[in-house]
């Protein structure tokens, strides 16, 4: 069995190599590794460094695409049975890989999301960043990501926690039969719609959390907020 390990990177030259020398170290037992990164028209050092690694399979985009795009092309690359998402920033841990694969090898759900809420000791985690950094900005944050959930769940009859979390996981097979369109940051709302919208269950393991601030690179913003809040509405009307 294989893991397919899809990065997304853009501007990350900061944190790309640690990520991937952790990624690369990672214990998934039996479940070889294969790992995608996908230049998006990066516009600082982080192509030269993605060239120098070893052992990686490298995509590049002449121009920024957007996260969803790049997630896309990854995708279409990828020749493992599952099929995990990867930030290229350092917030979220490749070392909860195999709890998050497990439930898929042991055929007990085709779907996995790593929670943020699940964990009581990352929701104390949570409410200290929010107090401590930029309180106004992060707290939106916050809420703008428990709403997505909740309209997640009404729309499709869904049971989850954490719809924006980054760990997705999928059977390689569920994730490339889905129409995917997503350009930029849309990408989790549009695959937990049409993931739900099908009938599969997912779920969710309990993962920890480092949230970085805007000032250290963080991308997404209200304007996206929004965007996935008409993805989640419009996916429930159409394909």
């Amino acid at each position: 069995m294989k893991l397919s390990i899809i990065i997304p990177v853009y501007n990350e030259e900061k944190t790309i190599e640690e990520l991937i020398s952790i990624v690369k170290k990672v214990d998934t037992k039996d479940v070889k590794k294969e790992i995608i990164a996908v230049d998006d028209g990066s516009k600082d050092n982080t192509l030269n460094i993605l060239k120098r690694i070893k052992d990686i399979k490298l995509i590049v985009h002449k121009r920024n695409a957007g996260k969803g795009a790049a997630t896309r092309t990854g995708i279409k690359h990828s020749t493992g049975d599952i099929i995990i998402i990867q930030d290229a920033d350092l917030e979220y841990d490749p070392n909860d890989y195999y709890k998050l694969i497990k439930p898929i090898i042991d055929s007990k759900t085709k779907v996995v999301y790593g929670s943020r809420f699940l964990s009581s000791t990352q929701k104390e985690r949570n409410v200290d960043f929010l107090k401590i950094k930029h309180k106004k900005a992060y707290s939106l944050a916050y809420l703008g990501g428990r709403f997505l959930t909740y309209l997640a769940n009404f729309l499709y009859r869904g049971n989850i926690t954490d719809e924006p979390t980054c760990y997705k996981v999928f059977r390689a097979d569920v994730l490339k039969s889905i129409n995917l369109r997503c350009k930029r940051f849309e990408f989790c709302p549009e695959v937990t719609a049409k993931v739900l919208k099908k009938g599969y269950k997912i779920f969710e393991i309990p993962i920890p959390y480092k949230p970085r601030s805007f000032e250290e690179g963080k991308k997404i913003n209200w304007k996206d907020g929004l965007e996935a809040v008409w993805t989640l509405i419009k996916y429930r009307f159409v394909d």
